[in-house]
């Protein structure tokens, strides 16, 4: 009885660590926060959710995030130390231009602030811009500013006609980052421009422009790369065979992943 009893605790504890160590992920819903409506007439809330399947959707690289031990959320509402308080990794993506939305949330000075004030604690901030017709660059910049950082008003590595997919293929080649994935697909991605000795390449387009750097900020860690990329469409096998982009997503996650734990 007292084995059984002992071997319970042990479990239990087992249990607990590890949900104490399960790192949160959360999701801007704020600054991007597209609608659509639906066959039906209904408008609905749809590009780069976390339980969104179609090819708009983050549903497979969530999936890739609660497999390598994350709780994922998100944050419909303006980023705060307050809001930020339980996230270890924070994900803005794509912020909306009045093309977008009618009333886009633009980043403000108070959100670069509150942001910035988080990634000092040790919070990890991923940045994802677009081609400038698709993304609110801008406001955007004024919070990549604060991290030394630039989303160029430029298309790297542009796709005509998207059967053409060399045309967006990119080797990682030696990538602190990039592990295992060998060749990468990222089309229409705005370049990078940066100052400042801590702030790294990672991802060069076929002109050479940076379009992934990452950089620190206090305790904290920023990844910033031109494009959304890892959306479903593009990791779901779409691809041609010898495109890494699935690797490179769990890649990425796992570096994520090991820089919020670094801050605990």
């Amino acid at each position: 009885m007292i084995n059984r009893y002992f071997i319970f605790c042990s479990l239990l504890i087992l249990v607990c660590a590890s949900a104490a160590s399960a790192q949160t992920v959360t999701l801007d819903y704020y600054f991007n926060h597209e609608v659509h409506k639906t066959a039906s007439g209904k408008m609905e809330r749809f590009h780069y959710m976390w339980d969104e399947k179609a090819n708009t959707g983050f549903y497979i690289w969530g999936d890739i995030f609660t497999k390598n031990g994350a709780t994922l959320d998100t944050l419909d509402k303006a980023p705060t130390l307050q809001n930020l308080a339980k996230s270890d990794i924070y994900i803005i993506v794509d912020p909306d231009n009045k093309k977008e939305s009618p009333a886009p949330n633009f980043i403000e000075n108070k959100d670069v602030e509150q942001i910035a004030a988080w990634v000092k604690k040790g919070g990890v901030l991923v940045l994802m811009a677009n081609d400038s017709a698709n993304v609110e660059l801008n406001h955007f910049n004024d919070l990549a500013h604060q991290f030394g950082l630039h989303f160029n008003n430029d298309i790297q590595n542009h796709v005509i006609d998207d059967n053409y997919f060399e045309d967006g293929a990119i080797a990682p080649g030696d990538n602190p980052i990039i592990k295992t994935a060998k060749k990468l697909f990222l089309k229409d991605v705005c370049g990078i421009s940066y100052h400042g000795k801590n702030v790294i390449p990672v991802l060069k387009a076929k002109s050479g422009t940076a379009i992934a750097v990452i950089t620190k900020y206090g305790k904290g860690t920023i990844f910033a790369v031109g494009d959304p990329w890892l959306y479903n469409e593009y990791v779901n096998g779409r691809l041609p065979a010898d495109f890494d982009n699935d690797k490179a997503a769990n890649d990425l996650t796992i570096w994520l992943l090991q820089q919020a734990r670094s801050k605990k």
